[in-house]
């Protein structure tokens, strides 16, 4: 809250102590629903994938390798220039690209009758348009997305109109099948590194030190806990006229030991590729501490990680490169799941897919979605929840019957006068649950007193709600006050009992914390004997 510093300075002059003491009620006391954990400062969670790759990037960087950006979409033609006798195994592997042919579309007499019905009468010209416009569609001067507003535009008519008369006069375009060309996506950063690599010597001369992290596809036939038909390829090349199998070697050593991985194995590839030079297709296996008695097959420390080779002269004269190049390629994927410990590929990339992940929730946020459902609306209000705790607080293990003045005053124009009282005999002002607290703890949510049983509940403060059931009586206790005012009653009782659920003290848990706790078979259990009343006289 705005304060005056002049005001304050002058007060400090007079009475140092008493003024310092004093500045606390500068500092505004929250309201229950507005207290630690509900208010909380949200911040972002980068992608576990996305993360990886920002920092692959600069790893590469690191090492001076320049980044560019490799053909997607390849024509098969390619793939059989590169892989030479293997291109019909690597294509079975391809997605094929394809797309809707474009219908010759006639007017006959009868559908000129249909669209005068439909969209009106828009004569002999009105038709001439439509007729041109599909002639110009199926010539592809004017694009799919373009067809309606070019009509519409053109008769000053709606493009729903429009859309609709295309949709029930001309069928041909709900017919329409996809027919598959000869593009296909990218199912290994070499398809595009040949492209690159032969275009770029036109231009520059060699060595070239390059990167590129980005999206391949694989029509896998079907997708599991360590593979995926879309994955991220970190590949680099190096071409240069002396470049060995060592540079492979080295680069592996040099961008891998950037991530936690401290000791390489260099293996033969079983594979033997087409595309790479015989005996220089090498797999990289490393070590690293994280993977040790991981609940993995990595558990002892070591993990085929990347692979490396020299590009073949025979598919590099395909593209008239006449230097050898080296490349390296490692699945972003598989690194990612080691950063940051995950088991299974689907549900590190699509967390959000139900289906793929399990649902996790912290303690603290499910702290988060417990709140007071009734709340006063108005300043006194919020002073009548803070007396009536006060109170409680003071008196709560008084002898009954009794009872103890919690407020006085003027609210919403009405004198008020706020009671904490328990009429019966032989028990006490407050039952023994009326202090209980609101947490959560091992994902249950639970009431409980805070005491040393429960001490390991109350450690965890970012878990704790702050709200006990006298906290949420009172509250509810203020807002019927004000209701009550509004609705020109002249006294409120609010009690509380025994409770069994936690509507009965005024306690509102959020729909999401309730499916979770169900769905993972963990309990809310907020009860007990709260035995407190509280009553208003109204004036």
């Amino acid at each position: 809250m705005k304060f005056d510093p002049s005001s304050i300075k002058k007060q400090a002059e007079e009475d140092f102590d008493r003024a310092w003491n004093e500045t606390a009620s500068y500092v505004k006391f929250p309201i229950l629903n507005e207290r630690y954990p509900q208010v909380s400062l949200k911040y972002g969670k980068p992608h576990p994938v996305y993360d990886t790759i920002s920092k692959l990037r600069e790893a590469y960087l690191r090492m001076g390798f320049e980044e560019i950006m490799n053909p997607l979409i390849v024509d098969e033609t390619e793939v059989h220039k590169q892989f030479g006798p293997e291109s019909l195994a690597v294509l079975d592997r391809c997605f094929y690209l394809a797309g809707l042919p474009r219908p010759n579309v006639g007017i006959s007499d009868e559908r000129i009758a249909k669209i005068k019905e439909m969209i009106g009468d828009i004569g002999d010209e009105g038709i001439r348009i439509i007729r041109e416009k599909l002639h110009a569609y199926k010539k592809g001067t004017i694009e799919g997305d373009d067809l309606v507003s070019e009509i519409s535009g053109e008769l000053g008519l709606s493009d729903s109109l429009i859309a609709e008369m295309i949709k029930e006069i001309f069928p041909e375009f709900k017919e329409l099948k996809p027919i598959a060309g000869s593009k296909t996506l990218r199912s290994h950063m070499t398809s595009g590194w040949f492209i690159s690599l032969s275009e770029m010597l036109k231009r520059r001369e060699p060595p070239f030190h390059l990167f590129s992290i980005d999206r391949c596809f694989r029509r896998e036939q079907q997708e599991d806990a360590s593979r995926l038909m879309t994955y991220y390829s970190a590949s680099c090349v190096i071409m240069d006229e002396n470049v060995t199998v060592d540079y492979g070697k080295a680069v592996s050593e040099g961008l891998l030991s950037q991530f936690g991985f401290e000791k390489f194995l260099f293996r033969p590839d079983e594979k033997r590729s087409k595309y790479y030079t015989p005996e220089t297709q090498i797999e990289v296996f490393a070590y690293h501490p994280k993977l040790v008695g991981s609940n993995t097959k990595y558990s002892d420390g070591w993990i085929e990680i990347a692979t490396f080779g020299i590009y073949s002269p025979l598919a590099l004269s395909n593209y008239d490169i006449p230097y050898p190049v080296m490349n390296l390629g490692l699945g972003v994927e598989r690194l990612a799941m080691i950063l940051f410990d995950a088991t299974d590929l689907r549900s590190m990339s699509y967390p959000q897919i139900t289906q793929y992940s399990e649902w996790e929730l912290s303690d603290s946020d499910l702290a988060k979605m417990i709140s007071i459902a009734e709340t006063p609306q108005t300043a006194e209000g919020e002073e009548i929840v803070k007396a009536i705790v006060s109170e409680a607080e003071l008196h709560g293990n008084e002898p009954s019957p009794c009872e103890f003045v919690a407020w006085e005053g003027e609210m919403m124009g009405k004198k008020v006068k706020v009671t904490v009282i328990e009429p019966e005999e032989n028990t006490k002002l407050c039952g023994p649950a009326a202090f209980n607290e609101v947490l959560a703890y091992n994902n249950d949510i639970l009431g409980l007193p805070n005491t040393k049983k429960w001490k390991k509940a109350f450690d965890n403060h970012a878990a704790r709600t702050g709200i006990r059931f006298i906290d949420a009586l009172a509250s509810k206790a203020a807002r019927e006050i004000e209701v009550a005012i509004e609705k020109g009653l002249s006294e409120t009782e609010t009690r509380a009992r025994i409770i069994k659920t936690p509507a009965e003290i005024n306690i509102s848990l959020s729909p999401l914390a309730q499916r979770f706790i169900t769905g993972k078979n963990k309990k809310i259990d907020i009860r007990g004997p709260v035995f407190t009343t509280i009553r208003a006289e109204i004036k």
